[in-house]
């Protein structure tokens, strides 16, 4: 394109002008009529007539103009066309040019142009062997794309009025505007710091849209953020600015995007086996951006469509990351040899618990801090599908045999070497190697399952959610693996341990085909046996017996642990455990209470609660007898008998 002229005359002369042809010369004349006249002036003495001048402005368009014209060029839009948009964006800042075309409009017409108007007085810029100039209007690009959109449709094709959209016409004016359903920039999102691995690929990913503009890329991540500063920087590598699409409205957003150079971004939250077609950008020629989750499908119908999953970053990346967050090399060290966090979730993290030692006091943030951080944070909404566990389990409150004890402890090691434990073994070894870790607790209730994963969750640092079975379930069709969709992959961006209690109820055993609801299930059951293979995460699972699981999901498991009712140096523990120091309780009473009573660390903690109860109400420690009668009503419970020696004095 030729450099603007230094010209004053513009394509809005020139329409008002062809315009001024239809009003009869007047020595009153109105100030619609001056209008009209002022227009005409400004082409004399530099073009014969408004026709010359409107391609004489094509040719050497003046800074008002250039939008318009580069536009044109790329959507194709006639001579015609461009002044009726010229004309169009005229009405929306001269009052008087609304007069205008009322006047010449009368009676049916109003103050903004009609389609017979432009085609009459603009005819002549029409291609003269081709259509009509009103079916040309009517046929053509303007239209089509919505660059001009017709507000009266319902009437005859003559009368049908025209207008620029609101974003249209200030971008044809060199200003910003939001359009519905789209946000420009991050927005509302914080930028996240990215590892240099990420902005690595995302510019080779660029190389390959520029030698392919008309393809698609799909992003899939779990954090919106860090999706959205990846594809601000794909864009800034193409040299554009993002546009993220959340609406099916996209009438005139070809025009937009050109106007504005910008990257399209659709972005989608699909359900496990969901499809979704991507709609398509009419009028605009370029690459398109889509973010998503880990979960369902995209349909590019242009054509093939590469995906590019973001990865979790090596510890060498965390380490950079976590201590540009936290500006503490040591505290980074730590974080990224104990915690595999996403680049999003170091960032979101980081921003928390400076906020957090700032309200404490301090400049630099601790540990203590990021714990308070990742519990603050709600793990990405997984608060409406998973009940937070947030006590912290110490090694003294945990009450387990050895062999128990031994293999608690094999599991705390397993979940804290399980990034790279594969590296160094044979092929069979690393082949499909993957870094989730689940496990079985089964036992009788009371007996310490979901205590022993709160002490996991302690030991290895991470917020524990217990998974709320009725948030979860539904009984619409595909709505509980929906739910089950979000709940896996909020805990593996925010990496928290989940906990499924009385796992059995999820994870039954599939059952034969009598029904539509028995094919449902196995469907469910199916996807659930899936997901938590791929789960990228600790999930503890518990229930009282491991003969109610499908066998197919047992080889899936990392480790299985029997919980067994406590023997008697068990139960004496855990009645140490309960009381404290603070008690009147002989010795030799409590080896007699472990020695009968046979009960679990559950049952234990109710009876010494009741035991308080009854000593806090006479204002004195536990004693002996309360222990008794809290144990006494948690036999009631069980259906059983006190037995004799242990009665007190005057009970049956």
């Amino acid at each position: 394109m030729n450099a603007p002229s230094s010209t004053s005359l513009t394509l809005r002369d020139c329409a008002l002008a062809a315009l001024a042809r239809q009003f009869p010369d007047s020595e009153q004349a109105p100030a619609e009529l001056q209008l009209l006249h002022r227009s005409r002036q400004a082409l004399e003495g530099q073009q014969r007539d408004w026709l010359s001048g409107a391609r004489a402005c094509l040719e050497t368009p003046s800074p008002v103009d250039v939008p318009l014209v580069r536009l044109a060029r790329a959507l194709g839009l006639t001579l015609l066309e461009q002044l009726t948009i010229a004309l169009a964006a005229a009405v929306e800042e001269e009052p008087l040019v609304g007069r205008v075309l009322a006047s010449l409009q009368a009676p049916t017409g109003g103050s903004r142009p009609t389609l017979g108007l432009v085609s009459i007085a603009f005819a002549e810029a029409a291609p003269p062997l081709g259509p009509s100039p009103l079916h040309t209007l009517a046929n053509g690009a303007a239209l089509q794309s919505r660059l001009l959109s017709r507000l009266t449709p319902e009437a005859p094709l003559a009368e049908q009025a025209l207008a620029l959209p609101l974003p249209i016409y200030l971008a044809l004016r060199g200003q910003e505007a939001s359009w519905p359903g789209t946000t420009l920039g991050l927005g509302p999102y914080p930028e996240v710091l990215l590892p240099d691995s990420v902005l690595d690929e995302a510019r080779r990913h660029a190389d390959t849209l520029i030698l392919h503009p008309s393809s698609a890329l799909q992003l899939r991540g779990g954090s919106t953020a860090e999706l959205r500063t990846v594809a601000t920087a794909l864009a800034a590598a193409l040299k554009r600015h993002p546009l993220f699409i959340e609406t099916d409205r996209l009438d005139a957003l070809g025009p937009y995007l050109q106007l504005h150079s910008l990257l399209p971004v659709f972005c989608f939250e699909l359900g496990p086996g969901e499809r979704k077609s991507v709609p398509p950008l009419p009028f605009y020629e370029g690459p398109v951006l889509l973010i998503s989750g880990s979960e369902g499908n995209l349909e590019w119908l242009a054509g093939a469509m590469p995906t590019w999953s973001l990865p979790v970053p090596g510890r060498t990346e965390r380490k950079a990351l976590w201590e540009a967050t936290l500006g503490d090399a040591a505290l980074a060290e730590h974080l990224a040899g104990t915690h595999r966090h996403r680049a999003g979730r170091i960032s979101h993290l980081g921003r928390l618990a400076r906020r957090h030692a700032a309200m404490q006091g301090r400049t630099t943030p601790e540990e203590r801090d990021m714990v308070a951080a990742a519990w603050s944070s709600d793990a990405g909404g997984l608060g409406a599908l998973a009940q937070a566990l947030p006590d912290r389990i110490s090694d003294e409150a945990l009450v387990a045999n050895p062999p128990l004890a031994a293999e608690l402890q094999a599991l705390l090691l397993r979940c804290r070497a399980r990034e790279g434990l594969a590296e160094g073994l044979g092929a069979s070894a690393t082949t499909r190697y993957r870094t989730g870790v689940t496990a079985l607790l089964v036992g009788p209730s009371g007996t310490g399952k979901t205590l022993a994963a709160g002490w996991l969750a302690t030991r290895l640092g991470m917020p524990l959610y217990r998974v709320d079975l009725a948030s979860v379930t539904s009984k619409y069709i595909g709505e509980t693996e929906k739910n089950l969709a979000q709940l896996f992959a909020r805990a593996e961006h925010a990496e928290v341990m989940l906990l499924f209690d009385e796992a059995d109820s999820l994870f039954g055993r599939r059952t034969d085909i009598r029904d539509s609801n028995d094919r449902f299930a196995n469907a469910q059951t199916n996807y659930l046996l899936q997901r938590i293979e791929s789960f990228d995460g600790v999930a503890l699972l518990t229930s009282n017996s491991k003969g109610r699981f499908d066998p197919a999901f047992m080889r899936r498991l990392d480790a299985i642990i029997e919980f067994p009712m406590p023997g008697p140096e068990e139960r004496r523990s855990l009645w140490l455990s309960h009381l404290g120091e603070g008690h009147r309780v002989a010795p030799k009473d409590l080896n007699r209470l472990a020695a009968m009573v046979e009960l679990s660390g559950g049952h234990i903690r109710n009876a010494v609660l009741l035991a308080a109860v009854l000593a806090r109400g006479e204002g004195r420690p536990i004693e002996y007898g309360d222990l008794l009668k809290g144990f006494a009503s948690e036999y009631k419970k069980l259906g059983r008998h006190v037995p004799s020696e242990l009665r007190e004095p005057g009970t049956n």
